[in-house]
């Protein structure tokens, strides 16, 4: 079917947004100590762990997952206002947790009911923290809990600064010690800020990975085409993904003092174990060795940000790990032809270059049909085309990898959405070894953010979201989803209205969205 209603016209701005994880057990009243990966980060490698160079291996739209999945999406809660991000603590609460892009945080108690009263708000535009919210991809755009949440009661945002002309911070709060659904915004600790060139491709989430470090998604900055080269550069902290130890920030936070000072006037640390930590290493792009391509590479890039974890990507605006695996999987958003999801295993030792902008998804950039384009990076695992309107997208919203107890037949799968297109797909590997990569329903839902409850269950924003720039989003009709097996839907439950038949009409198309 042709998807009329999707496809935005032209003249119309589609604000492509372009649009978290576990962490060891911990002591209370303690200072957090995140686990280093162990071996010597003198003798660690500056190459990927792997190349690839087999688009053929990239699964596409069309596979077939095992077990032959079925799923449906369950409305839990409404009347939300430019949802972008889910999250939630482990402290056995049963809350979700989902951001509102405008500064604000709602809960979701277990019982389903959307707390009218924010957890968090940084709309104030004299607090110290007050979120930017006036165009394209500004706002908040992440939140993620600190493994020892149910301990310590830390959290973090991620967020564009009104106060610092819109540059991204991540900061660090503590819940209210009267009230667990309210955080006390004067315990602000900013941790990080970077200064943003363009109001789009931020990037935008954070998540604890299993070592107990944070990790920062980072697109390249914004415009199109990379104009500033971000992605492949590694002076910059534009198309990344960053990984930094809170400790610092966490022992401030607690009053511990001593060890927790903050270093350099950051509020963290660097991982010993990071792949550019030591930054004066000659850094390797091609996987040659001593080639002309890799001097000249070297000579422009003698030093890195010890902050990097991997290099290559245009806008991660979801990613998330497998709570089982500790694999990392991210939503890189594309930007005229592919969206792509790549999977990066645990212990890889980081580093892995992603390919933008000389690729997007496994083909060449600019030009899709360029055979000689520059053979860099590690492919996805999968992807699919904006130019098929039949099974494709313009806009990634990874999901995760389903490890609830409620949908057993889901296990192991990584999902999907997309924003353009409503669809929701799986990607697994089959008993061969090879990636499948699944429709599994085709909703008229705009998708805008996802996440997971503590449990592993898996949950989708969606959003009609009409922007205004004189007063940015006003209305509230942005839904919470969660995903089901489809045999697992209650009696009575609302599910997901499904994409109509081919020649019917829905209505008018959104002036925005995510990108």
């Amino acid at each position: 079917m042709v998807r009329n209603r999707r496809w935005i016209a032209v003249g119309l701005v589609l604000v492509l947004i372009v649009l978290g994880g576990a962490g060891g057990r911990l002591s209370a009243g303690r200072a957090y100590q995140a686990t280093p990966v162990a071996g010597d980060p003198a003798t660690r490698t500056r190459l990927p762990g792997q190349y690839a160079f087999y688009p053929s291996q990239v699964a596409q739209p069309g596979g077939d997952l095992p077990g032959d999945p079925q799923v449906q999406l369950v409305k839990v809660a409404e009347g939300l206002a430019d949802p972008v991000n889910v999250a939630a603590p482990n402290d056995a609460s049963g809350r979700i947790f989902v951001v509102e892009r405008a500064g604000t945080i709602r809960i979701v108690d277990a019982n389903g009911q959307l707390l009218p009263e924010p957890f968090l708000d940084l709309t104030d535009p004299q607090g110290a923290n007050a979120v930017m919210y006036a165009f394209l991809e500004q706002g908040l755009l992440g939140l993620t809990f600190h493994p020892d949440f149910k301990n310590n009661g830390l959290f973090y945002t991620n967020s564009t600064n009104l106060l610092r002309s819109g540059d991204l911070v991540t900061a660090q709060y503590k819940v209210s010690a009267d009230n667990p659904n309210k955080a006390d915004p004067n315990s602000v600790i900013f941790i990080s800020t970077r200064a943003e060139p363009y109001p789009n491709h931020l990037g935008g989430d954070i998540a604890f990975g299993p070592d107990g470090y944070l990790y920062i998604g980072h697109g390249d900055g914004g415009l199109e085409g990379d104009p500033l080269d971000a992605g492949q550069r590694l002076d910059t902290h534009l198309g990344k993904m960053l990984r930094i130890d809170v400790a610092p920030a966490v022992a401030l936070a607690l009053g511990q003092g001593g060890t927790g000072a903050v270093v350099g006037g950051k509020a963290y640390g660097i991982p010993a174990d990071n792949p550019f930590a030591q930054g004066d290493i000659p850094i390797n792009l091609f996987g040659r060795q001593g080639d002309e391509a890799e001097d000249a590479f070297a000579r422009l890039h003698p030093t890195a940000l010890p902050e990097i974890w991997a290099f290559g990507l245009r806008n991660p605006w979801q990613f998330s790990f497998d709570r089982q695996t500790g694999d990392l999987w991210i939503g890189d958003v594309g930007q005229n032809f592919w969206e792509e999801i790549d999977m990066e295993p645990a212990g890889s030792g980081g580093g892995w270059n992603y390919g933008w902008k000389f690729l997007q998804g496994a083909h060449c950039f600019p030009n899709s049909m360029e055979p000689n384009c520059p053979k860099v990076g590690v492919l996805p695992v999968a992807e699919y085309a904006h130019t098929d309107q039949e099974a494709g997208g313009c806009t990634v919203i990874a999901m995760g990898v389903y490890r609830g107890q409620e949908s057993p037949s889901l296990n192991g799968i990584h999902f999907n959405s997309d924003f353009c297109s409503g669809r929701i797909w799986g990607v697994a590997r089959d008993e061969a070894g090879t990636w499948q990569y699944q429709e599994l329903l085709d909703t008229s839902l705009f998708a805008t953010g996802a996440g997971e409850s503590e449990s592993g269950e898996i949950y989708l924003t969606t959003c009609v979201c009409g922007y205004a720039e004189a007063t940015g989003q006003t209305s509230r009709d942005g839904f919470l989803w969660k995903l089901v097996a489809a045999d697992k839907v209650a009696a009575g439950a609302e599910t997901a209205p499904l994409e109509p038949a081919a020649g019917a009409t829905t209505g008018a198309t959104p002036p925005g969205g995510p990108g």
